[in-house]
């Protein structure tokens, strides 16, 4: 079979010597495939010269590839400022849902007693994000009102719901969790009602549907004997996603992948990233923890598998088992406790892949 066409989009700071690490995971040598790299610099400077001319030109080529790897990257604060980069993505590649997932690192121990891995799927686009506002009235007066208006669609909703269910089948989990669709029945109850109609077309999986807040009362109190996978609103995947990292000690053991989806609601892009930032104070030092960046290496691979590389999925596997058994035998970079360098832990990662 060919070679994979991958499309590696360079970044800022931390979040650029990490990838420049990860990278290192995923050569032929080490992973045992043929990978072609196709190379975009999204740094802040970049994008500033060519007027994000260069992240329009990397969406394009991942359309063609329908895989992407992505560095963190900065967002300048200023509103006549070149933006974010992930918002023009999203939209190029038209993505549809982010999945968030959270896992044990070994060694970590959790702030609450999760064992198995939590996956949040996550609308990409509408609700709160990009939604018009406005406010009436004198300013600082008490009578003065804001108002926002959100829009989600049926189309992201539903694919949003499927998604989740069909993560759940693969890997034996919960559907759990939903919108408030007590209180906004016509609103959120959309994703409800997917969520309900996904459930009768898969009912091998197991659907618990809660409320937003009881859901996160849950994932804190709750004994979950499987792994969840949390369906969610545009800006409750978002605040739920930080919580769920959080809740496994370290970000460390999480990726982020945004999926565009097809007619039929299967992957066709996947980009994949390290939820962490650029982590500024880092930057130089080769201290930072690559697990994150790894790990969204072994996510490409997966979605690689889905595009016909059928060899891809074992290799994923390998990588992560490589990354979590590395840290199992004790090595570790210095925010999990140990003395290792970025570049020695990757060492010991690539060394474990050429041993399996």
């Amino acid at each position: 079979m060919a070679g994979i066409d991958l499309v590696v989009c360079h970044g800022d700071e931390t979040g650029e010597e990490l990838l420049v690490e990860a990278l290192r995971t995923i050569t032929p040598d080490a992973i045992g495939l043929e990978i072609h790299q196709h190379h975009f610099d999204l740094s802040l400077d970049q994008r500033r010269v060519t007027r994000n001319a260069v992240v329009h030109d990397a969406a394009e080529a991942m359309r063609t590839t329908g895989l992407g790897l992505k560095a963190a990257t900065i967002t300048p604060p200023d509103a006549g400022d070149v933006g974010s980069p992930n918002r023009i993505l999203r939209e190029q590649i038209d993505g549809t849902v982010i999945i968030r997932t959270g896992r044990r690192i070994p060694g970590v121990q959790p702030i609450v007693p999760l064992v198995h891995p939590v996956v949040i799927v996550r609308m990409a686009v509408g609700d709160a994000y990009g939604a018009a506002e406005q406010r009436n009235g004198r300013h600082d007066a008490d009578t003065e009102q804001a108002f926002r208006i959100e829009r989600i669609d049926r189309g992201t909703c539903r694919a949003t719901a499927e998604y989740a269910f069909r993560t759940a089948a693969e890997i034996g989990g919960r559907v759990y969790g939903g919108p408030k669709w007590t209180v906004s029945p016509i609103y959120e109850g959309m994703l409800k009602e997917e969520m309900d109609h996904a459930a009768s077309r898969h009912p091998g999986v197991d659907y618990r549907p809660t409320l937003i807040d009881a859901a996160y009362a849950g994932l804190i109190t709750d004994t979950h004997d499987r792994p969840l996978v949390i369906p969610a609103l545009n800006r409750d995947g978002d605040c739920l996603s930080d919580l769920v990292l959080a809740m496994y000690g370290s970000i460390a053991g999480a990726e982020s992948v945004l999926v565009a989806l097809d007619d039929q609601l299967q992957p066709h892009i996947a980009m994949a990233e390290a939820p962490h930032g650029t982590a500024p104070a880092l930057c130089g030092r080769n201290i930072a923890n690559p697990i994150a960046m790894i790990l969204a290496c072994a996510a490409v691979l997966d979605h690689a598998h889905l595009r016909g590389h059928t060899e891809a999925h074992a290799a994923a596997r390998r990588l992560r088992t490589a990354t979590l058994d590395t840290v199992s035998a004790g090595t570790k970079t210095a925010d999990l406790g140990g003395s290792a360098t970025t570049t020695e832990f990757v060492d010991h990662v690539v060394r474990r892949l050429a041993s399996t």
